[in-house]
């Protein structure tokens, strides 16, 4: 007798999502987001990072388009973007860095006296180098 050689698959961040269920698929058994991935031939834990990267909205459309593609469709006909944004909901977020939201305007409107005063020191110092140089 052959012994069976487990394979160990350490957990991830995106457990929660990846084993969520989808729906039934054509043959009425649960379809997990692995499944559906793996069955859309797309990596899933790379997608689950692809998905956790990107806004809401946009990694909730973009869920509605691959579950749209696993071969076979699902049997159940719910409402594919109230079922991406649950799954969504799933992934982890990670905190945008505080950059990140200073560009995107969410802390500085009206500018702060230290972001005042740092363009101010880089235009001093170009101005300088420009006198230096160009003398």
């Amino acid at each position: 007798m052959t012994e069976a050689n487990p394979v160990f698959v350490p957990p991830s961040e995106f457990d929660a999502f990846l084993f969520a269920s989808v729906g039934q698929d054509g043959n009425d058994r649960q379809l997990s987001v692995l499944s559906a991935l793996a069955r859309a031939d797309v990596d899933p834990w790379h997608e689950a990072a692809e998905l956790a990267r990107l806004p809401g909205e946009t990694a909730t459309e973009r869920l509605v388009s691959l579950i749209a593609t696993v071969p076979g469709g699902l049997s159940t006909h719910p409402d594919p973007g109230t079922v991406a944004a649950r799954l969504i909901a799933l992934l982890p977020r990670k905190a945008a860095h505080p950059i990140a939201k200073t560009l995107a305007g969410k802390k500085l409107k009206g500018g702060s006296p230290t972001m005042i005063w740092g363009v101010f020191l880089v235009f001093l110092v170009l101005g300088a180098v420009f006198i230096v140089v160009y003398r």
